[in-house]
């Protein structure tokens, strides 16, 4: 039993057609489960509709029928905002096929897609027109950029090309009334009024569902320095960034930061990876600049501000990439940090975000605070330390029982969020809330805060249809 009546179901299947529907429960299970498989839910369904207008019928059909909806696109989220509770009495809608490029204009610099495409695929297209679409992260082969506005993706690229809310110039939206808000404008300029637009990208799902989007586009960078930097400390890297900003002129696109820990667990996991250093450091930082000037200036000026660190004492030691092939192997050290978690046994996630400067301070107080809970526990922070966000992922000391550790979970959070909000950060930097941290944000914000977020989620969805019970309850 389902808990949605057959009539119901027999309509919505009507709506998008056999191609639309999935209601094998085999066939239901990858909409079912968390990436992480930290939750794994039930639902009625799984349609994934063909157009804006397939959907628009779908959500009239829910909102007449009070049937609550679950939103997903490429089912690659963290918290688990993609994912139906276990009572089945949801219908998840996957965008999936929704997956064209409706139009890319190389001169307005703009790209209009559908909310179903691979974020690698935007990527593909826009690079055969000679432009660039900034976003990357680790997902990017199977995440869709109806999720990436969900939940306002950030990623490698934030301290040059900012989060998706930065990238978006326009979007198409069905409400929770089944009506469509045409916002697709390829405007950089509109002073008419709310930015309606920015209501939608990081809201998960809870305020209506993005079909389409025009996203912006940028010159292909003709020239790409990358280096792979030890350095003594965080706050040494947070030094050596100023250093770089101010030597490129601005040009700094990545750095990312990773402890001697993850380096070690990234080597077991990929057998060609090499350590770049023959000796060991404690922390790392991967650091990258983009120019559209082919003229070599950039080299320079990666050099100059890596013999400023060294003189200043903020690198120990530092390479080069001398190769496109060099380039990929550094950045793979980075990418394989999520995963190689894993081989470390249990481990506990949090992303934070703290005002740049503040990063080191943050590390040390969680780390010194977290022994108190866990005696040797090992500290993992990584990530976009460029702009401030930074995974702080501990994990289980050597030889412990994982499901012990993990059970620690909310011990360990009530530390890390505690220290984060006491330094003005935040406890979601950019992977949004969803089940994980619905409850938990009540704490954090401030009750006018979480007042005024109610009061958009029961004026746009008064029936509380729309991905319910995650990021903001009404």
């Amino acid at each position: 039993m389902s808990g949605i009546p057959d009539t119901v179901i027999e309509r919505l299947k009507a709506a998008v057609g056999p191609k639309g529907v999935i209601d094998n429960p085999e066939d239901m299970t990858p909409y079912l489960v968390e990436w992480r498989e930290k939750w794994q839910g039930k639902a009625a369904l799984v349609v994934r509709p063909g157009s804006t207008e397939e959907v628009a019928e779908v959500v009239r059909i829910c909102a007449e029928t009070g049937t609550r909806i679950v939103p997903q696109g490429g089912n690659t989220g963290l918290v688990g905002g993609s994912i139906p509770f276990e009572r089945g009495d949801e219908v998840v809608l996957s965008l999936g096929r929704m997956n064209r490029v409706r139009n890319l204009d190389p001169l307005n610099d703009t790209i209009t897609v559908e909310a179903g495409c691979i974020l690698q695929d935007v990527q593909g297209a826009a690079e055969e027109a000679g432009r660039l679409f900034p976003m990357r992260i680790a997902s990017e082969g199977t995440c869709q950029i109806g999720g990436n506005l969900s939940t306002n993706a950030g990623g490698t690229a934030v301290l040059r090309y900012g989060n998706m809310r930065d990238l978006v110039l326009g979007l198409e939206v069905v409400l929770p009334d089944g009506r469509i808000w045409n916002g697709l404008r390829g405007l950089r300029k509109d002073n008419t009024g709310y930015d309606l637009k920015q209501l939608f990208i990081g809201a998960e799902g809870t305020l209506g569902i993005i079909t389409a989007a025009v996203l912006k586009l940028y010159p292909m960078p003709a020239e790409r320095q990358v280096a792979f930097i030890a350095v003594p400390d965080p706050e040494s890297a947070v030094e050596l960034l100023a250093v770089a900003k101010q030597t490129s002129g601005g040009q700094v696109t990545g750095f990312e930061i990773m402890p001697r820990l993850g380096l070690d667990l990234v080597l077991k996991l990929l057998p060609d990876a090499r350590d770049p250093f023959a000796d060991a450091h404690g922390w790392y930082v991967l650091m990258e600049l983009s120019s559209g000037d082919s003229g070599g200036a950039l080299r320079g000026a990666i050099e100059r501000a890596l013999e400023t660190g060294f003189e200043n004492g903020l690198v120990a030691d530092a390479v080069i990439a001398e190769s496109e092939q060099q380039t990929m192997d550094l950045w793979a050290l980075r990418e394989g940090l999520s995963e190689a978690q894993k081989i470390g046994g249990g481990s506990i996630k949090h992303d934070v975000s703290i005002p740049v400067p503040d990063m080191p301070a943050f590390i040390r107080r969680a780390d010194q605070a977290l022994q108190q809970v866990i005696p040797g526990f090992r500290s993992m922070a990584f990530g976009h330390i460029g702009d401030g966000n930074v995974h702080y992922n501990p994990l289980q000391p050597e030889g412990a029982d994982a499901a012990a550790f993990l059970a620690k979970w909310q011990d360990v959070a009530d530390v890390v969020h505690g220290i984060v909000h006491d330094m003005g950060g935040s406890i979601s930097a950019e992977h949004g809330l969803g089940r994980l941290k619905v409850d938990e944000v009540r704490r954090y914000k401030s009750a006018v805060e979480m007042e005024l977020m109610s009061t958009i989620k029961r004026a746009l969805d008064p029936k509380n249809i729309m991905n319910p019970d995650k990021t903001v309850t009404p």
